[in-house]
């Protein structure tokens, strides 16, 4: 089973017309994605990805929730870090 977690786009690279990757920020790591299947988002927006794609967007609430729901796990903070409980500092 897969888990994953909404990732804001933090910036959009157009290397041609027909390709489209994101610098998206999933709160413990950015990573390079795809933007084949989404064509229509923009920096600023929320993701689901899976294998290197944005498979869609995701409604910035949906987004806020789902990260709350691991806040409430100490998996993460507000931006998504680890905390220091996930972490064993607390």
């Amino acid at each position: 089973m897969c888990l994953t977690t909404p990732g804001k786009i933090v910036r959009i690279d157009t290397p041609t017309t027909e390709v489209r990757f994101a610098e998206v920020d999933f709160g413990v790591a950015t990573r390079r994605v795809n933007l084949l299947f989404t064509p229509e988002v923009t920096v600023g927006d929320f993701v689901i990805a899976h294998a290197g794609y944005a498979t869609r967007q995701v409604p910035e609430a949906e987004a806020r929730e789902a990260l709350g729901y691991l806040r409430e796990l100490g998996e993460t903070t507000e931006t998504g870090r680890r905390s220091a409980h996930a972490e064993g500092r607390a």
